[in-house]
């Protein structure tokens, strides 16, 4: 079981942070972004093995529900699409959109979504 702990950080970067503590035990590498996080999820590296069965409990997960919320979110498209490339500006506008007009995923949807798209991991929102 790996417990990610939503009083331990307050945005993505402190996410990233803290499942990299948590999923990235002794191992130099960190996630810093949201495929890199897609990645640890599939194991051979850091806490658990491939195609390990893995339970993640997410404690004060309706902290993080909020501090990765609509602002935040809002906030991550406009900084990519001022960056401009590497990102698809186009795609992240329309994302962008959805999110102002109701039918967009929060960050915090989109790491759930991340995570449940792996079968042999079991989330716990707590």
């Amino acid at each position: 079981m790996a417990v990610i702990n939503g009083s331990h950080f307050s945005n993505l970067e402190g996410f990233y942070e803290e499942v990299s503590n948590v999923l990235m035990k002794d191992v130099e590498w960190k996630v810093g972004t949201l495929d890199g996080f897609d990645d640890i999820l599939y194991g051979g590296f850091g806490v658990f093995e491939n195609n390990e069965e893995l339970e993640i409990v997410w404690k004060d997960s309706q902290k993080s529900k909020e501090d990765l919320g609509f602002d935040l979110t809002k906030e991550f498209y406009v900084n990519k699409i001022r960056q401009g490339k590497p990102f698809n500006v186009k795609l992240i506008q329309q994302k962008l959109d959805e999110l102002i007009g109701g039918n967009g995923q929060t960050l915090f949807e989109i790491l759930i979504e991340i995570i449940e798209s792996h079968k042999k991991i079991t989330i716990i929102l707590n």
